[in-house]
């Protein structure tokens, strides 16, 4: 386990355009969150540290993670532009459709192949989210990885 107070204790979507969305996408949501409130490295720079209560949210092209400590006191709050996120997100909404419909009538091979350009593109915007956030919050790539998989559930829009 990671340093306590360099962690999330708690995560939370902004949800508020909610939309009914696939059980494959809602099962990759409810893992990424298992996974990520069970070991998670989350290191607010400048702040003496958590843990954290972390709301995700998107509105007005701007991704948002809003920081509270388990008192209720704010933390404080690191605002993205989305923009350079929408490719990588879009890559990865068409890879992950392909793997889907794969799963359900493909072969193994196509199968295994699939993932494989699944995995590359989900660590790309991983890695883009560690890029963008270095100075502000360190990650490991573990935990990027799983805020990647949540923001992707945050641009599913009706």
């Amino acid at each position: 386990m990671s340093d306590p107070k360099r962690r999330i204790a708690r995560i939370e979507l902004d949800e508020q355009s909610f939309v009914r969305r696939s059980p494959d996408v809602e099962h990759e949501r409810a893992v990424a969150i298992f996974d990520l409130l069970e070991d998670n490295r989350f290191d607010l720079v400048g702040d003496p540290g958590g843990p954290y209560h972390l709301r995700l949210a998107i509105a007005d092209n701007r991704l948002s993670f809003e920081l509270k400590r388990e008192d209720g006191e704010e933390a404080g709050r690191v605002v993205l532009p989305l923009q350079a996120f929408r490719g990588v997100v879009k890559d990865y909404f068409t890879v992950c459709e392909s793997y889907y419909a794969a799963i359900r009538n493909a072969g193994p091979s196509q199968i295994e192949a699939l993932d494989m350009g699944r995995r590359a593109v989900h660590n790309e915007g991983s890695e883009l989210l560690r890029e963008r956030l270095e100075g502000k919050i360190g990650l490991d790539l573990n935990t990027a990885r799983r805020l990647f998989t949540l923001i992707c559930v945050l641009h599913i829009r009706g």
